[in-house]
């Protein structure tokens, strides 16, 4: 379902506000087809208009083809006629990207998020044809997802101004830190940019952007579509205090563990996820940071 801003607002192809999913496991590490689905209505009942799906806080580097067919035709199913289905088609093997770009679209999707070619470490000029490559195999719109300190490979302003030419390259998920920067790429190329960093939310927001792709959303969807309402609004104070007011709930999830690992924890605390069971390399999180992560969540009322 693609949602479009009103007249004066930015593009909002891809949305306002996307929790980038986890996948649940079952105990015995398998997916928990049933659950995403219940994850991804209570997400789109508390105000969620889009889902992103296998991206990194969806284990995608640890789940393969089958269970991310079944995982996107799931949650199409339960939620596709409400809510804007993105689904991740990152790899460092751009055949690899092309075969998963190509099943989303199989299996529902309404767009691909594409992350630069992590570990090998293209040229820029391979960056472009990697993207390319992924963006002429299907019909979908799609959004670049620049985070050079998980990739080690960023978008120049180069790259970016050559891939804004191409009709189905839409937006940019930015979590590079660089609020400023991200404001004149996106006024230069006309590409929507999105939070890609929950402590920055506000500050995207403010700068233009479209939304945001929350892991914090998991817990607090609520609240950020509030932000962003309140945003649209022109309630900058209030947006204020509502951003400072979730920044214990953000350092919580994001700060001293790892994003995934908090999530399916916080979830699993609201009696959400039946299991917060994680793949190797990721390991469940320290008693410290779940009592932490408990006490913000109490603060915030959410449990």
């Amino acid at each position: 379902m693609s949602t479009v801003a009103p007249t004066g607002t930015p593009d909002r192809t891809f949305g306002t506000l996307a929790p980038a999913m986890i996948t649940p496991f079952h105990a015995d590490g398998s997916l928990d087809a049933d659950t995403a689905q219940v994850l991804a209505r209570r997400m789109v009942d508390q105000g969620c208009d889009a889902i992103l799906l296998s991206g990194t806080t969806g284990e995608s580097p640890t789940t393969h083809q089958p269970e991310k067919d079944e995982l996107t035709r799931s949650v199409v199913e339960a939620v596709g006629d409400r809510a804007f289905i993105l689904c991740g088609a990152g790899s460092n093997d751009t055949a690899h990207a092309v075969r998963i770009a190509q099943n989303a679209q199989a299996c529902g999707a309404d767009g691909l998020l594409v992350v630069s070619p992590y570990y090998n470490r293209p040229s820029q000029a391979g960056l472009v044809a990697h993207v390319r490559a992924i963006a002429e195999a299907t019909d979908l719109p799609i959004m670049l997802y620049d985070i050079p300190g998980r990739t080690g490979l960023a978008f120049s302003d180069a790259a970016l101004d050559e891939l804004a030419t191409h009709p189905r390259i839409r937006a940019v998920k930015d979590a590079t830190g660089q609020v400023s920067r991200g404001g004149e790429r996106m006024r230069r190329t006309g590409l929507a940019y999105y939070s890609g960093d929950d402590g920055l939310n506000l500050a995207w927001l403010v700068e233009g952007a479209s939304g945001c792709l929350s892991v914090v959303a998991h817990v607090a969807a609520a609240h950020y579509r509030r932000l962003i309402d309140l945003v649209d609004a022109g309630e900058w104070l209030e947006a204020r205090e509502l951003a400072r007011t979730l920044a214990p709930l953000v350092r919580a999830v994001m700060g001293g563990g790892q994003g995934t690992v908090m999530a399916k924890c916080a979830l699993h605390l609201q009696g959400v996820l039946p299991d917060p069971a994680v793949r190797l390399p990721l390991v469940a999180p320290a008693q410290e940071e779940t009592a932490a992560l408990r006490e913000a969540m109490e603060a915030l009322d959410l449990l």
